[in-house]
């Protein structure tokens, strides 16, 4: 379609043009007569003229700046009457109606608000007083409008003492919702709620999150922008700046608050999101400056004019860059489209709008469709008056059908549909023919209940009085050098997703996000935001997510933890890992090098074994105590290697309560054994005879034996029973998982290592006083060696112990468990089979009893007579009883008496020749 020849009207002042008022007819706009009439209230014109900057007289005044998106929604409600009434819906019924404009400034909404509630057929438009209306029939049944919110909400207020119903096809205010304050009004659009919620949604789809907003200050622009917040904040939106423009035209300051918006516009080079909340004519404005300013964003549109051709046709405004807004669901608007085509035959009389479009498209017809503003603009009022005196009228009725917004088109048709329905209802047990059959607010009460089947789909009002319709997602595209506003996607209210009906459309809807609107840089997985010293929560660094923690989405505000102890994950990471399991396991070398140590320790005991077992009957084997004892202590040495095996692989229960169970009643059960050898061989050996008489009371091997092992094993079954050993995760290392054995009780691992160290200190100080005995069979020494190992290991132990972690842990225990039990089992048989295998010739009767005879001389000549030292002072020689008794005549009954002179008398014992020969057969005897 062409549009060379066409344009879009913008004001007019002069006589009748003006619409001068003179009297109430006069300021009514369009009207017809019916049985019933509706209001209808539109912001035909943006604008209301002020002489003064300051009212003086309470003078309505004229208005300029012709909207053709408001005059087409003037026709589609005088279309839809005229369908209803050429329909059965209302059964012989008509509708009239009486349509106002408002020039979008409430004061004059509000005027055309109190000819409503004057009284019916009053000569004088009086509106009374009363303290109850509820038969009061005032001038209109309904009122269609207003355009904008503010205006609604002015007037909705003052319907409100009537409950004179009201439809809004345009007011979407979220605060209209309030049935509280705003009893009768009703709206045939979705709240702002939904559509903020849908920008906001928009937004968020985009990745954006640093954003501009500019709107008008008045109510629908500040409770839009309220609105607005509120979703923005929910979602992690944050808004960089907010520009209040001047509700009215007139206002002087407006130029300079909307350079002063541009200029914010192109600082925030960081903000390539604006949202406008704006009327057409403000936008109109706000966009022209851009141009001139090289502004380049992508600009979010409000409901009020994401499809205003007159903004999509400004001069280069493919400039601007990206326009993308939501308007009101549109449908099937066929019909109003071919009755726009035959609307120049309709008269003109009662339609002074009609009249007004009539005579401004004459004058600039001769004008190219984009020079239209420029002819508003020029053009003075003195040539306006000119030119409508000379210019022929010029009907094009294309250039209509061109600038028709569907949603506003559609959402106008249906409140004149739920208004006829409610009337339909209203009227079905009664005549309505007469204006007096219901009132108003009767007519309320059907409204609520009204159902309505446009385009295939029934659509009601809900209990805020809103129609909950969908949002078209407008995109504005350039095709073939013109700017066309397209339907990119539906957004559903209800559900809060968009639709779309094809991938190509979807691919428009992707390519929004390649524009970066952030305040900073997006966080990528496996970082967080850090928020900085800005106030707002989108300004922010990013920061690696710290150890043990993970993000996998962008942009998030926190690292989760990883779940349990048993994940792990490094910094700056995406995902959590499962720790390693580490333990002592069979086939670590270190295990395998001290689990062949235990090996060899078992095989040197089976060996140990079968060697004693063949000389049974040697002297060797009988001096160490016997077979039974050898045997005793072979097997818990055995035991003890065995013990090392659960200290490798998975600990489990059985394992942590069986190993140091094992080894502490097997080293026991040794030390026992070494103990009561100990004893035999110093009681063997010993020539004191106290000593004597109490070694002889201390030994008794059975008892003994068995004492100290059930004390052992005593304190091992408590340990089990109070404190058991468990296993235990040990994750002192950051990314492994050390399952080690935990003691259960410290103090009970610490008194069974306390208890046989005891032993082994009671068993080293006997051994110790045995350590000169014969030299070719000093067990006790060797004895004394073997605890000295153990007790070392042991001292090592405890530090080494006490530092150390990991998987390594019992490989500490196993190496001093084989320590001490090598120590031990090497210094105790070793030696024997050494005289076994390599001194057979000393492993013999009479060599054992010429040894003990040599070592029984030395000890008893040496102990049976002590010397004597005389006195200092004295002269005389010093003697010995030994010397003088080494015959039998100085002795009475065996007794030596001896006396040197001046000193006390000594006694001791005559020692006959062959005592040492009988000392050494009861030795050999005894051991």
């Amino acid at each position: 379609m062409a549009f060379a020849s066409f344009l879009i009207p913008c004001f007019l002042i002069g006589t009748d043009m003006a619409f001068s008022c003179q009297n109430a007819d006069d300021f009514v706009g369009a009207s017809s007569p019916g049985d019933i009439i509706i209001g209808g209230l539109f912001a035909v014109h943006s604008e209301m003229l002020h002489p003064e900057e300051v009212p003086i007289k309470p003078v309505i005044q004229n208005c300029a700046g012709f909207e053709i998106q408001v005059f087409l929604q003037t026709l589609a409600m005088i279309h839809a009457i005229e369908m209803i009434n050429n329909s059965t819906l209302l059964s012989g019924l008509t509708l009239g109606y009486e349509i106002y404009d408002t020039c979008a400034e409430v004061t004059k909404a509000m005027a055309s608000a109190l000819r409503f509630l004057s009284k019916f057929n009053s000569s004088e438009d009086a509106v009374e007083f009363k303290c109850n209306y509820s038969d009061y029939i005032p001038r209109i049944k309904a009122v269609i409008g207003a355009s904008y919110s503010e205006e609604s909400m002015a007037v909705s207020r003052l319907l409100a003492l009537q409950l004179i119903p009201q439809v809004s096809p345009a007011s979407s205010a979220e605060i209209l919702s309030d049935k509280i304050r705003f009893p009768s009004f009703f709206r045939t659009i979705p709240s702002d709620f939904h559509q903020t919620r849908a920008m906001t949604h928009l937004i968020c789809e985009s990745g954006w999150n640093w954003i501009g907003v500019i709107a008008t200050d008045d109510d629908n622009g500040r409770f839009a922008l309220e609105s607005f917040g509120v979703q923005a904040m929910a979602n992690n939106v944050c808004i960089a700046f907010k520009e209040m423009l001047p509700a009215y035209l007139s206002d002087n300051t407006f130029h300079t608050k909307v350079d002063h918006a541009i200029e914010k516009i192109v600082k925030e080079t960081r903000v390539n999101v604006i949202v406008v909340f704006m009327r057409q004519f403000h936008v109109l404005h706000l966009f022209k400056k851009a141009v001139e300013r090289n502004v380049n964003k992508i600009w979010i549109a409000s409901d009020n004019w994401s499809a205003a051709v007159k903004i999509s046709t400004i001069p280069n405004i493919r400039q601007l860059g990206t326009i993308v807004g939501f308007g009101f669901k549109s449908g099937d608007i066929s019909s109003f489209q071919e009755f726009l085509r035959n609307l120049h035959e309709k008269p003109t009389e009662n339609n002074k709008f009609l009249r007004e479009y009539i005579m401004l498209s004459s004058i600039c017809a001769h004008l190219e469709y984009h020079d239209f503003q420029t002819c508003i603009s020029n053009q003075s009022q003195d040539d306006l008056l000119e030119n409508i005196e000379n210019t022929y009228q010029i009907w094009r009725d294309d250039f209509l059908n061109a600038n028709i917004e569907p949603g506003f088109i559609q959402s106008t048709i249906l409140a004149v549909y739920a208004i006829a329905h409610a009337i339909k209802g209203q009227c079905k047990d009664r005549k309505c023919k007469d204006p007096f059959s219901f009132t108003p607010w009767e007519l309320l009460e059907e409204l609520k209940k009204v159902v309505i089947t446009y385009d295939d789909k029934e659509v009601k009002f809900d209990s805020n009085g809103d129609m909950s319709t969908s949002y078209d997602v407008l995109l504005w595209k350039e095709i073939d050098g013109h700017m066309e506003i397209t339907t990119m996607a539906e957004y559903d209210a209800e559900k809060g997703d968009f639709i779309f009906e094809n991938e190509e459309k979807k691919k428009d809807f992707l390519n929004l996000k390649e524009v970066q609107s952030t305040c900073s840089q997006h966080c990528k997985p496996g970082q967080m935001k850090k928020v900085t010293e800005s106030p707002h929560t989108c300004c922010y660094e990013c920061v690696y997510c710290p150890e043990n923690h993970y993000s996998n989405q962008t942009d998030m505000d926190y690292c989760y933890r990883c779940n349990n102890k048993t994940y792990w994950a490094p910094i700056n990471s995406t995902t959590c890992y499962r720790k390693t399991i580490y333990f002592l396991a069979w086939t670590d070398w270190f295990a395998i090098f001290l689990l062949l140590l235990s090996a060899f320790g078992v095989v040197l005991v089976l060996s140990i074994c079968v060697v004693f077992t063949k000389n049974l009957d040697t002297p060797v084997v009988k001096a160490s105590g016997g077979l039974t004892v050898c045997y005793i202590i072979l097997f818990s040495h055995f035991l003890i290697f065995i013990s090392t095996i659960f200290f490798i692989d998975v600990p489990t229960e059985f394992k942590c309560k069986t190993r140091q169970t094992l080894f502490g009643i097997s080293f026991t059960l040794c030390i026992s054994c070494i103990l009561i050898k100990s004893l035999k061989i110093l009681l063997a050996f010993s020539f004191d005879p106290k000593l004597q008489n109490f070694l002889k009371c201390m030994y008794k091997p059975i008892p003994t034996v068995v004492t100290c092992t059930g004390i052992q094993v005593i304190i091992c079954t408590f340990w089990l029973i109070f404190r058991t050993p468990f296993v235990n995760q040990n994750f002192s290392i950051p990314r492994a998982i050390i399952l080690e054995c935990n003691e259960g009780s410290i103090v009970a691992f610490g008194i069974m290592l306390g208890y046989i160290a005891a032993l082994a200190f009671i068993c080293f100080i006997f051994a110790f006083k045995g350590r000169k005995l014969p030299e070719n069979y000093n067990e006790a020494k060797f004895i004394t060696f073997g605890m000295l190992i153990y007790f070392i290991a042991w001292i090592v132990f405890i530090p080494v112990y006490a530092t150390t972690f990991g998987k390594y842990l019992p490989a500490v225990e196993i190496i001093v468990v084989l320590i001490s039990n090598y120590g031990i089992l090497c210094c105790t048989f070793l030696p024997k089979c050494y005289i076994i295998i390599y001194k057979q010739e000393t492993n013999t009767k009479s060599a054992f009893l010429k040894m003990v005879y040599t070592y029984s001389s030395k000890s008893a000549g040496s102990v049976a007579v002590s010397q004597v030292s005389l006195n200092s002072k004295s002269s005389s020689p010093q003697a010995t009883i030994s010397d003088s008794c080494k015959t039998e005549k100085n002795s009475v009954n065996g007794n030596c008496h001896f006396q040197v002179p001046g000193q006390p008398l000594i006694k001791g014992k005559v020692i006959p020749k062959n005592a040492s020969r009988t000392m050494a057969r009861k030795r050999l005897s005894s051991i």
